[in-house]
């Protein structure tokens, strides 16, 4: 009798167990069949529409223009000034510039008072503007001159023509020396004696409101052979 109930025992906790485990198998599969269904009738859902974003952009506002003011007419005179010129700006750039000497001094003390073109400025250089003899209101006039020395050459070939000097007169009325030119001549024998006329000619000199003033002058000298 005592084995029959050890047997007893034991038939009717595993009907207990398999009873069990059959309503927690049920259970399981309920609850997955219905996380399948809510998952697949949440894809089913309506589409969201899409809505496209526009970029607006807004300019600035305008500065307001201000109006340029006009621009004056150029200043001049109504009587035009006396010994001056128009000076024209060249348009071409000149291809005959010396070269620069990089290796000379400058000496300050080669550098006073007005000096002369070619020189030091160690003596007394002419002061004052020159003037054109078309500007001044009183023309040089010639006073007094040496006689013309004809070459002896020049006389026996019978050469003759016209020299032409350029010079500055001075305020006294006489040419100095360092600006006589010669613009044209017929034979450069005919130079020399040109160059010591002037220098020895005395000219009453050119005046600007009654002051005398330092002028630049074309002085012709002619040379002719006269017959007796």
């Amino acid at each position: 009798m005592f084995e029959r109930l050890i047997e007893s025992h034991p038939a009717r906790g595993s009907r207990k167990s398999m009873a069990f485990g059959t309503v927690s198998l049920v259970i399981h599969a309920l609850v997955i069949v219905a996380a399948v269904v809510a998952t697949l009738t949440v894809g089913r859902g309506a589409p969201l529409a899409r809505v496209d974003t526009a970029m607006v952009y807004i300019a600035p506002p305008k500065a307001p223009q201000q109006q340029k003011p006009p621009t004056p007419p150029p200043a001049g005179l109504e009587v035009p000034l006396k010994g001056f010129q128009t000076v024209v700006a060249p348009t071409e750039v000149p291809s005959n510039i010396p070269p620069v000497n990089l290796q000379e001094k400058f000496n300050p003390k080669d550098y006073s008072g007005i000096g002369v073109e070619g020189g030091v400025a160690g003596g007394v250089a002419p002061a004052g503007e020159v003037y054109l003899e078309a500007v001044v209101e009183e023309a040089p006039v010639l006073l007094a001159g040496p006689e013309v020395r004809y070459p002896d050459l020049l006389r026996q070939a019978r050469i003759q023509g016209r020299v032409v000097l350029q010079a500055i007169l001075d305020t006294t009325g006489r040419a100095e020396p360092a600006s006589i030119k010669v613009l044209r001549s017929p034979n450069p024998a005919f130079d020399e004696p040109s160059r010591n006329w002037l220098l020895h000619a005395q000219f009453r000199p050119a005046r600007v409101h009654g002051r005398a003033v330092r002028v630049l002058v074309n002085v012709p000298i002619d040379y002719r052979i006269t017959t007796a």
